[in-house]
């Protein structure tokens, strides 16, 4: 199916460049066209009132927590607090839950511009039986979502000093082969596939060394990313330091976990020497402000980062810490925060623009998602600035969409040259099933875990 955008009235085609009155024409999953198009198409957008951008891409979440937002009991808590209150519920998740909760995230992530996520799934009760993350990929492929999640890892329990129960713990030998697994089953590594897999061992208190550097090793064999939270808080170092007697980056160096293969979630607490050991090593830092904000763990180092040449990616985090998966408005938040830190010239809308998108697909490894060009994936999101919310805006509508406005739904969103928002819908499944489901799922975790 061939689809044009007609008269964008603002595309966004790259960081920093933009293009007035032109078309665009998917077809085969690829941007074909951009100018002005006098041909036939299968669909035709009018596009005279939406600012067309390259779809947005998360790189960090856990869509099992859209189950448990906004509970009461840990609404004030701190990280470790909130995970040991959290784990007792979590670890009642069965297929269902995984099913409901990824088609809960992906759908908000679709719905506020997001094309292409990863998922940090690290908890595997006793007793799931299912494919895990076959169940993921369904959910992924339902919805039409370009998806690189992540084979989590916990391999460290409360009785070996880390903050899991350990009905949700595995054994090394465990992770290693359903982590190999995975990889044979689902990895693509084409430049516009759909399916990639990515090893996550879950951070330095909840695994072990050992699993941390064979974890590292199996990834390079297959050619894999890796992924695992670093430096969130402080409790974080001091208790590294406790359990190692070394800083969490010092850490990842002696673990092999390291590299221009490697993106950090958080990294909130680098001192200047491993922001440089980060630069010189070429990872990535994926930067959640919300769930940084929601938990006060502190402010990301994001404008030093950036000027040391360091990737920085977005994330939404997971939705027990930023209870949404508004991927638009992670990028306001993105923007916002850092003149918290460094006043208003810290970072401008374009900086953002590139970490949500460019900046995003290089972390999970896409050479061609991330910009609008000929030849590009067909991964887009338009956005209507003609509301009441955008009255007044036209002198920047490209900036328009992060400073201003109180809804970050699309009108449309495509992937892989299908749409899969249209007309602020999604099209893959009814919106109203999907949040009944959704409520229905998280009641049944909650009379598991006792709090009901």
């Amino acid at each position: 199916m061939t689809v044009l955008f007609k008269n964008i009235y603002c595309l966004m085609t790259e960081p920093g460049v933009t293009k007035t009155g032109v078309d665009l024409l998917a077809k085969d999953g690829k941007v074909a066209f951009i100018g002005s198009y006098e041909g036939q198409a299968d669909r035709v957008i009018d596009c005279s009132k939406l600012v067309v951008i390259p779809g947005l891409v998360n790189t960090h979440h856990h869509f099992y927590q859209t189950l448990t937002r906004n509970l009461p009991a840990v609404q004030d808590a701190k990280l470790f607090d909130w995970l040991v209150y959290l784990y007792e519920i979590w670890k009642n998740i069965d297929p269902e839950s995984v099913y409901w909760s990824s088609m809960l995230a992906m759908g908000e992530l679709l719905k506020t511009g997001c094309t292409l996520t990863t998922d940090h799934h690290y908890l595997y009760p006793r007793g799931f039986s299912a494919d895990l993350m076959g169940l993921q990929f369904k959910a992924a492929d339902e919805l039409g979502m370009r998806f690189s999640p992540t084979r989590g890892s916990m391999t460290l329990s409360r009785k070996d000093g880390g903050l899991p129960p350990d009905s949700v713990v595995q054994s090394e030998e465990e992770v290693l082969e359903d982590s190999e697994r995975c990889i044979q089953a689902y990895h693509d590594g084409s430049d516009f596939s759909m399916h990639k897999i990515v090893l996550a061992p879950c951070s330095p208190f909840s695994v072990t060394k050992s699993t941390m550097l064979k974890s590292a090793r199996l990834a390079r064999r297959y050619g894999v990313k890796l992924h695992t939270h670093l430096c969130e808080t402080i409790d974080e170092e001091d208790q590294c330091l406790a359990m190692y007697g070394v800083r969490p980056v010092q850490l990842m160096e002696d673990c092999e976990f390291i590299g221009e293969d490697v993106f950090y979630a958080h990294g909130i607490w680098f001192n200047d020497q491993e922001l440089d050991i980060l630069a010189r090593n070429k990872a990535t830092i994926a930067h959640c402000p919300a769930s940084n904000m929601r938990l006060g763990s502190g402010i990301c180092r994001v404008k030093e980062a950036l000027e040391r040449g360091i990737n920085v990616s977005l994330a939404v985090d997971g939705s027990a810490s930023n209870d949404s998966s508004d991927m638009l408005g992670e990028l306001r938040l993105a923007l916002l925060l850092q003149r918290v830190k460094h006043g208003s010239g810290a970072l401008k809308a374009k900086d953002v623009l590139a970490m949500g998108t460019v900046n995003g697909a290089r972390a999970l490894g896409y050479s061609k998602v991330g910009m609008l060009k000929e030849g590009w994936a067909a991964d887009l999101a338009a956005f209507d600035v003609s509301k009441l919310a955008y009255s007044g805006s036209q002198s920047d509508p490209l900036a328009a969409i992060l400073f201003c406005g109180y809804d970050h739904q699309s009108r449309y969103t495509m992937v892989n040259g299908r749409l899969v928002v249209d007309e602020g819908r999604l099209v893959g499944i009814d919106e109203d099933l999907l949040a009944r489901r959704a409520n229905e799922q998280a009641e049944r975790l909650y009379r598991k875990g006792g709090i009901l």
